[in-house]
């Protein structure tokens, strides 16, 4: 018999405009492939596609029969059948039962769980070397990532330092020297690119991005540099998280 016609899934994913071929990238080492991209002035839908795999009826019969053993056991383990002999050895290890050690481990101070302002101080730069939920953003895959918002929440205002790169700079509205550049964590790279998509929104390259040392005469598209940064806010519909310079120095 003929083979049946490939089923594909499919779903859009939107990127910031000039990432386009990085997140094209990303997903075809998936297995999808770029059906379509269709281009805005800051951000872009690229669609994807992957062939469904097909399941034999075999595999659903072992899947239906491993399914039903299943809930036997469940409902076995929930009516009391099984489980009675290893609880009472659980609650008995050791002479002490579990009940009463559980009941007597209380948090203390320094197992509570600290919030940023406790951890770190409102004066100190935010450094993926002194604070976790930072050095974990600099690593993210995707720009997109809820924690990004959430990071902008907890720490917006406070300034942050890392090493970074340019991605891309347009000119800001009509302006030819003020700019919106993107920034990429880490060094420039075409193929691979981490941590969120950072923006300098409406910057002039001599004087706004306050140098440490000399003025470069030109900056652009892959100048690698070391950012320190005021949060301002994230914008989860550009996928954007906007940094107020507070000094740049070339790397």
């Amino acid at each position: 018999m003929a083979d049946e016609a490939v089923r594909y899934e499919t779903r859009t994913v939107k990127c910031v405009r000039g990432m386009e071929s990085r997140t094209a990238a990303r997903w075809v080492q998936d297995g999808w492939e770029v059906v379509s991209q269709k281009q805005g002035r800051l951000q872009s839908e690229l669609e994807i596609r992957r062939p469904v795999r097909k399941i034999s009826r075999r595999a659903l019969v072992i899947g239906g029969g491993v399914a039903s053993v299943l809930v036997v056991v469940i409902v076995l383990g929930a009516t009391g059948v099984f489980g009675s002999a290893s609880s009472e050895k659980d609650n008995r290890a050791d002479g002490i039962p579990t009940t009463a050690t559980t009941a007597s481990r209380t948090p203390t101070p320094s197992s509570a769980s600290a919030s940023p302002a406790e951890t770190t101080a409102d004066a100190t730069v935010i450094t993926a070397a002194n604070t976790s939920q930072f050095a974990a953003l600099l690593q993210l895959g995707e720009y997109c990532d809820s924690s990004i918002g959430a990071f902008a929440k907890d720490y917006g205002g406070r300034t942050v330092a890392f090493d970074g790169s340019i991605l891309k700079m347009n000119n800001h509205d009509s302006y030819t020297t003020r700019y919106d550049i993107l920034l990429g964590a880490g060094d420039f790279s075409t193929t691979k690119s981490r941590g969120p998509a950072f923006q300098f929104e409406d910057v002039n390259t001599t004087f706004d991005l306050h140098y440490v040392a000399d003025v470069p005469d030109t900056i652009g598209e892959g100048t690698n540099i070391a950012v320190t940064a005021k949060v301002v806010a994230y914008n989860s519909n550009q996928c954007l998280l906007r940094l107020e310079p507070v000094q740049t120095a070339i790397r």
